[in-house]
């Protein structure tokens, strides 16, 4: 009876301290789910892309600078990635990957990459969201992310981009559901002389 009782004070002390907690999270307005846009024709989004932003992201916590990726069409219709970055040291660095359509029939818009070998492809977690949420009609820039809005890339066809641009993009994403104030901006190469 002892231990009831006191488990039964404790479990009212939780619930009680918990409650106010519960209310103010179902208070909060919901996210609504991220959006892409309709869809991307592959073929022209192909080809080198310049980071001009990001989130930040572990895997390029190193990368100082000329950071792109290039995108090559495959014959199964499948994307190869090459990504790179310049280094603190001075190398470049470079991860290569894949991509597919996160679902068969879904919109070029939404794949999946690996940068895992590819003997570990049927294991789902080596697969990581990779949106196209704004994209220029001239496909001159864009912004890619994800569903649970930790990460977020800002690339464009040249190593630099206008500060206006920047802006409308910035602004697309936000009104995503994107929160932009850990944003880092990439160097771009230094201009040839």
């Amino acid at each position: 009876m002892y231990l009831m009782k006191h488990a039964c004070i404790v479990s009212f002390t939780a619930a009680a301290l918990l409650a106010p907690a519960g209310l103010a999270d179902a208070q909060k307005p919901a996210t609504p789910p991220l959006t892409a846009v309709p869809d991307v024709d592959l073929g022209r989004y192909m080809g080198t892309w310049h980071e001009i932003a990001r989130l930040p992201f572990k895997y390029q916590a190193d990368c100082v600078g000329d950071v792109t990726a290039t995108y090559s069409l495959r014959d199964d219709g499948n994307v190869t990635v090459v990504n790179r970055c310049r280094m603190k040291d001075g190398t470049v660095n470079e991860a290569k990957g894949l991509a597919k359509r996160a679902s068969k029939d879904g919109p070029a818009s939404k794949l999946k990459v690996r940068f895992a070998p590819a003997w570990l492809s049927f294991i789902p977690a080596v697969w990581g969201d990779y949106w196209v949420l704004v994209l220029a009609p001239d496909y001159s820039h864009v912004a890619v992310g994800e569903p649970g809005r930790k990460y977020l890339w800002i690339l464009s066809r040249e190593p630099s981009m206008d500060e206006a641009t920047l802006q409308a993009v910035l602004d697309q994403v936000k009104a995503n559901g994107y929160d932009v104030t850990g944003l880092i901006r990439s160097q771009a190469p230094p201009a040839a002389k």
